[in-house]
């Protein structure tokens, strides 16, 4: 079509026939389109579910955190460091995907996503790469980077990460490369970009439950191990009477109805094979005589042939006969009408269930030895103590507190006291409030009213803890320099409005 003479209408002629077989070339059939967007919306389906699953093994990773700190939390550390950095890449592919289809009113119409030069326009220029084609090949580099100084490098896992992540120039023929991002982007319909970067953040989630599962995993397998039991000795109490019979329990960390150990040797004694029950050893023997004393041993288990001796440490004491309760306030030496007050009352070595206390307003709630005291008139209260010790013998005490009333508050704005500087159009705004900077207990106080004194105008009573209109227009003919003062505040306690606070310390404002 191009050889020999010809005229300028047949050149036009065939010049407009290669472009119309290049714009075929070009077309990329609809079926195709479309199998590019289903598959997006698979991998996006799948990518919810595994988030949702990565986070319920992230939950349970920090439970365990803070049950056993020593054990898990260094594992959680690194999955919540893990999780960070995905959520932040993740985040910036998803934002990537909405600003390559930004003006597509119908982001499921696959079959019009054709376009080339959306991608190629946004990633590359000339021979090197736009701004956000650098960032986003470092975004890239640096979480496979990331994750992988998390994790260490000798880790199974870092293998797969880097192939998953990897950025490496790509072979088009026997001896020519080309960059990945030119590989991968250049030159492809919109459809397939942005279904490869929902396959990225499906690498992502992943790549976080690969790393979950394996801290998780490998710390369970761990458990399982023999070699990582502890042997726990179990006292009914944690101190004994002269003359008394110790008596407990040695389990391990994991408690199973078919865990024998081969012999247990305690104190250098062998124990009866008639005290080995259900992964447990009962001990019973004598305590001795006042003093620490130590609980040594060994527990043996064959595994796969080999024993493997686990050490038993621990250490109880022999106390002489109470003839006195302890009694302690939680907060301080004193309670305070109007709240209640937590306190601890025992009796060493005697259990909380067989220690009874009585006083007024006194109130036993969950917890060991644990009470409430609210106290009502009159400046003192008595505890009343006794307690029944394992020889049936009872023990009684008892011990005065002094009685307070909560201290008189202080007014506050903008949670400031005593002297404060502000423009007048920020004083018409304020909430004044009543403080207790430094009491022990966390109370909070309700303002009911206040009174407001502007120099040169009669005294605005206000109720409620805002300013009201009177108040404004007085506040609004102060001049700067004027010291306004706020007085007469009065609170309530929240949550026990019977009881009167006194009123609150009056503040200055100087304005500005």
């Amino acid at each position: 079509m191009a050889s020999g003479k010809l005229s300028n209408r047949q050149k036009m002629i065939n010049l407009m026939y290669l472009v119309f077989i290049s714009m075929i070339a070009m077309q990329m059939s609809k079926e195709v389109l479309s199998a590019f967007g289903y598959m997006n919306e698979k991998l996006s389906a799948n990518n919810i579910s595994t988030e949702a699953k990565n986070q319920s093994i992230l939950s349970n990773l920090a439970t365990k955190a803070s049950e056993q700190p020593e054990k898990y939390k260094a594992l959680h550390d690194i999955a919540s460091s893990v999780n960070n950095i995905s959520n932040e890449y993740n985040l910036y592919l998803e934002n990537k995907k909405n600003e390559l289809l930004e003006g597509k009113e119908d982001k499921t119409d696959y079959e019009t996503m054709d376009q080339m030069d959306i991608v190629d326009s946004h990633f590359f220029v000339g021979d090197g790469y736009t701004t956000e084609g650098q960032e986003f090949l470092d975004k890239i580099n640096g979480y496979r980077n990331d994750v992988i100084g998390l994790i260490g490098e000798n880790s199974p896992l870092t293998e797969g990460i880097n192939k998953r992540f990897d950025t490496s120039d790509k072979k088009i023929d026997e001896i020519s490369l080309e960059p990945w991002l030119q590989n991968r982007y250049q030159g492809f319909p919109l459809i397939s970009t942005i279904t490869n970067l929902t396959a990225i953040q499906t690498d992502i989630r992943n790549t976080q439950a690969d790393i979950f599962n394996t801290l998780l995993g490998g710390q369970l397998e761990s458990d399982v191990s023999m070699t990582t039991y502890e042997a726990i000795v179990i006292s009914e109490k944690s101190a004994y009477f002269q003359g008394e019979n110790f008596k407990g329990k040695i389990v391990l960390g994991k408690v199973d109805d078919k865990l024998k150990p081969t012999r247990v040797e305690v104190n250098g004694r062998e124990i009866s094979n008639e005290n080995l029950q259900a992964g447990q050893v009962l001990l019973d023997f004598p305590a001795g005589s006042v003093g620490e004393k130590d609980i040594k041993g060994v527990f043996v288990f064959t595994e796969k042939g080999e024993e493997i001796p686990i050490p038993i440490t621990s250490s109880y004491a022999v106390i002489p006969k109470p003839n006195s309760a302890v009694i302690s306030a939680d907060k301080m030496n004193v309670v305070y009408r109007g709240v209640a007050n937590p306190m601890t009352i025992s009796i060493p070595g005697v259990p909380d269930n067989l220690v009874k206390a009585s006083a007024s307003g006194l109130n036993p709630v969950s917890g060991s030895g644990k009470y409430t005291m609210t106290p009502g008139s009159g400046r003192e209260v008595t505890i009343n103590v006794t307690g029944t010790l394992s020889d049936g013998q009872t023990v009684r005490s008892s011990q005065k507190f002094r009685i307070k009333d909560i201290p008189a508050p202080l007014g506050a704005v903008r949670k400031e006291t005593g002297y404060v500087k502000m423009p007048k159009t920020t004083l018409d705004r304020v909430t004044v409030s009543a403080e207790l900077p430094d009491f022990d207990f966390d109370l909070r106080l309700a303002t009911s009213g206040f009174t407001i004194k502007v120099p040169g105008q009669s005294a605005v009573v206000v109720r409620g803890n805002k300013m009201n209109a009177q108040a404004k227009k007085a506040i609004a003919r102060a001049k700067r320099g004027d010291v306004i003062g706020i007085f007469d505040i009065k609170s309530s306690l929240v949550g026990n409005s019977s009881y009167k606070i006194k009123n609150a310390a009056a503040i200055s404002i100087e304005i500005q």
